[in-house]
């Protein structure tokens, strides 16, 4: 299992445990994560999973492609770290990942 921490907006933190080939928007999700609505269900179509890669990370994560980046054009807040969870899968590369949520999500 793959450990991501969550921080929301206030700084409480979510370390949730996921398996290989899922989104970080789906282990949101599967845990009642407070700040991911997830709103189209992972079809990268709206902005309501977006997080924020910590920068030590981003070369692990990678930046947001153009379907996606179009989408971030919705969200609340994009910054150059931006991602959707819905775009970012799970696997072994990523264990003990911190993400952060936007204060909203849009």
């Amino acid at each position: 299992m793959v450990k991501i921490t969550f921080v929301e907006h206030d700084g409480t933190e979510h370390v949730l445990e996921g398996e290989d080939g899922m989104t970080l928007m789906e282990l949101a999700i599967k845990n009642s994560l407070p700040g991911i609505d997830a709103d189209c269900g992972g079809a990268c179509a709206c902005a309501t999973c977006h997080i924020y890669i910590r920068d030590d990370w981003m070369d692990r994560v990678g930046r947001a492609v153009d379907m996606e980046q179009d989408m971030l054009d919705f969200a609340f807040d994009v910054k150059d770290n931006s991602r959707l969870s819905c775009q970012v899968k799970v696997d072994g590369t990523i264990d003990g990942l911190t993400v952060d949520l936007p204060e909203k999500q849009f």
